[in-house]
């Protein structure tokens, strides 16, 4: 078997704690360590609608002859559980023919006990990816969160971020270029369990439920956070099968990353955390009257992972193209719910204003822009952004052209105009020369004693 030969008593009960979570079993868990009563791990199946316990005894040796399973038989019987319950026996390597018969005299149906030797251990290897050359299950994951709203289009999000920029109509914008990326993440349910004493009794106790959502690609296992995190921990997300999408039809480019670990280093390095997490120091009085402060930090025992749900995220990034410049819009999709990473369309092309009230688009080169950097062309009185316009004074103010040739035709117009036109070309201007006037009109007439 491989590397499982060589692993302890201990290290066996924790990968077959991982083969059962994997083939479907629910709320696996070790029994505690401290306490030989002939069950290793507990757990519980679901068959026909009834919720069934199954006590397991792990025994990598050679050879597991007939009082293993009459042991394990007696376990099961006193096994405090409501309901059905059943047991088995998995080892590395092989059972007695004693111990097949007693086996099969009781079945493996309730109060039964199933035998699981070597054989059987590399057949569900390859069912379930368990890579018997370092001891680990590999993360087959086949499913994701959905990558598109149930009833829009695959481009429906890039098309309402546009909605909010001003000048720009969406019936002539060309298709974005989309491409799809799967993210691996897991969510990670552990439940801690510990009671911490003292010579004066119990100084804290622990009783907690953790669910973690995980970054589980190759630059190593990273806690999810926020709006990621909110998106995975929905139960009601939608998901969908990898197999059966048909996404690169309907995507221009699909990538899928890799699970950056095993389950069982993903498990351990949760249990860790979990155990950072819940330590903390207690105070107390101690039976001298003198106050006392002990760290309590949770066990690797006292941990147990309840589940490992695989997911695959899918990260959507669109490239669309107006005129000279490219804008990305990215977000990690959940059907109808995302959360956007980045957008490239709420941003000015000149000064990276992210917070502008508006941003208006220049269709002489496809620019979009915050209203420091967007003026009216003069000429067809349309926007037109400052990184492109070709500018000119007229009555002391700067004009804004798409091109020479506009400003070329406005310097002819402009030329035919009557003086008061030109000087309606500097609002401010023509308002003060009116002023001054009428000041200096004021000030002729009273000196001459018309006021």
């Amino acid at each position: 078997m491989a590397i499982l030969d060589d692993l302890s008593g201990y290290e066996f009960e924790d990968l077959m704690e991982d083969v059962f979570r994997k083939l479907g079993y629910e709320n696996v868990r070790q029994s505690a360590r401290t306490a030989d009563e002939g069950r290793d791990i507990l757990m519980e199946e679901v068959v026909d609608g009834r919720r069934r316990a199954v006590v397991v005894e792990c025994k990598h040796t050679d050879t597991v002859s007939r009082p293993v399973v009459q042991k394990l038989h007696s376990a099961v019987a006193t096994y405090d559980y409501d309901g059905p319950k059943r047991g088995m026996v998995a080892t590395t390597g092989r059972f007695t023919q004693p111990a097949r018969e007693y086996a099969g005299k009781l079945g493996d149906g309730d109060g039964g006990i199933e035998l699981l030797d070597g054989r059987d251990l590399r057949a569900i290897a390859e069912e379930i990816g368990l890579d018997l050359y370092n001891g680990r299950i590999e993360i087959l994951c086949e499913h994701s969160l959905a990558p598109t709203h149930p009833t829009a289009g695959r481009d429906a999000p890039v098309y309402e971020a546009l909605r909010d920029v001003e000048n720009l109509t969406l019936e002539k914008t060309p298709t974005p270029e989309t491409a799809l990326e799967f993210e691996p993440t897991l969510t990670i349910r552990a439940q801690t369990s510990a009671t911490f004493e003292t010579s004066v009794g119990v100084v804290h106790r622990l009783e907690e439920t953790d669910d973690l959502v995980v970054h589980a690609g190759r630059e190593g296992p990273r806690v999810a956070t926020g709006d990621v995190r909110d998106l995975v921990a929905n139960p009601n997300a939608p998901r969908i099968d990898l197999e059966d999408a048909d996404l690169e039809d309907r995507f221009d480019d699909v990538g899928r990353d890799r699970f950056g670990a095993t389950e069982t280093e993903y498990k351990e390095w949760a249990v860790e955390r979990i155990r950072d997490h819940h330590t903390t120091t207690v105070h107390y009085t101690g039976g001298n009257n003198v106050d006392y402060e002990k760290t309590c930090t949770p066990s690797r025992s006292d941990v147990s992972i309840r589940s490992i749900d695989p997911v695959y995220v899918p990260h959507v990034t669109s490239r669309l193209s107006l005129g000279e410049y490219d804008y990305r819009y990215a977000y990690y999709a959940a059907g109808p719910s995302r959360t956007t990473t980045e957008d490239g369309i709420h941003r000015c092309v000149h000064c990276d204003e992210e917070d502008a009230d508006t941003y208006t688009y220049c269709a002489n080169c496809g620019s979009i822009n915050c209203p420091d950097h967007i003026r009216t062309e003069r000429l067809e009185d349309d926007p037109v952004c400052t990184g492109c316009a070709v500018t000119e004074r007229f009555a002391l103010k700067t004009k804004y052209f798409y091109d020479e040739e506009n400003l070329e035709a406005f310097r002819e117009e402009y030329s035919e105009m009557a003086i008061y036109e030109k000087a309606m070309e500097n609002p401010a201007l023509a308002a003060a020369a009116v002023f001054a006037l009428v000041f200096l009109v004021g000030v002729a007439s009273s000196s001459m004693g018309l006021l």
